[in-house]
């Protein structure tokens, strides 16, 4: 059995065979990196034309699936921190795209919020999405498994 076995519904390395294969091409992180690299080259393209940067898109996509959010649930969800993300709403701000409220009850609690211009930016983002996806050729069944499994190695990282 090569590779890899299940130990306690994790996976545990086959250390010997990692240890003999250490070329650049055999490593899971640089083939992450490399199309990471690649993907987020062809999003910039796409939201330059659109005034964005990959890091606002991303942010608009999460307020347009939840609107109304707090400036730190929306950091937790972006895996940004707040010296990230605070600039960042300011910038969507000074375009229009988000409203940054105080909450009433809770001075210290500010809420992110989709403006008008921001919904209105959805279908034009919608489009950039398709023409990015488009330039691959890469059948959409294997996007969708490739989405999942980067997932589900995102989540298996337990230390």
């Amino acid at each position: 059995m090569g590779g890899f076995s299940v130990v306690h519904n994790r996976i545990a390395c086959n250390h010997s065979r990692v240890d003999a294969d250490q070329t650049l091409d055999s490593q899971l992180c640089f083939a992450l990196y490399s199309a990471a690299k690649v993907a987020s080259n062809a999003y910039r393209e796409e939201l330059t034309a659109l005034g964005l940067t990959y890091t606002q898109y991303v942010t608009l996509l999460a307020l347009w699936e939840q609107d109304a959010v707090t400036v730190r649930a929306l950091g937790e969800r972006l895996q940004l921190d707040s010296g990230t993300l605070s600039p960042l709403l300011k910038r969507l701000e000074g375009m229009g795209y988000v409203e940054r409220r105080r909450d009433r009850s809770d001075e210290r609690l500010v809420t992110v919020h989709v403006t008008d211009a921001g919904r209105a930016l959805q279908p034009a983002v919608a489009a950039a999405r398709r023409r990015v996806y488009e330039g691959f050729d890469f059948p959409v069944e294997d996007a969708v498994r490739l989405r999942d499994l980067a997932t589900r190695f995102s989540e298996a990282r337990t230390r």
